[in-house]
């Protein structure tokens, strides 16, 4: 038996399952911002890198990189445009049981 998934309809009135973001992989992300640029809802944040890694490969310089990171997940709408846009592919999606 399967497990029935969260559907919408497109509006040509097509059936359309959306993928909701789970994860945003920090040592991937550039920290360029264009999924936090795209996104219709507040998912996304820019922090200092080292706040959601441990990197020892980090200098220790005056530069402060910067990630994205989730700020608000349960926000999602699963259209999934922060992965059209990311050139680093950063984010995994996952559709949702109804």
């Amino acid at each position: 038996m399967s497990i029935p998934m969260i559907q919408g309809l497109t509006r040509g009135g097509g059936a359309w399952t959306p993928e909701f973001v789970m994860a945003l992989d920090a040592k991937k992300c550039i920290g360029c911002g264009r999924c936090y640029k795209v996104c219709p809802r507040d998912v996304f944040t820019l922090v200092d890198r080292s706040e959601v890694l441990a990197d020892d490969d980090l200098d220790d310089d005056d530069d402060e990189l910067k990630v994205m990171t989730l700020k608000d997940a349960l926000d999602c709408i699963g259209c999934m445009s922060c992965s059209r846009v990311c050139p680093k592919q950063c984010h995994s999606h996952a559709a949702m049981p109804a």
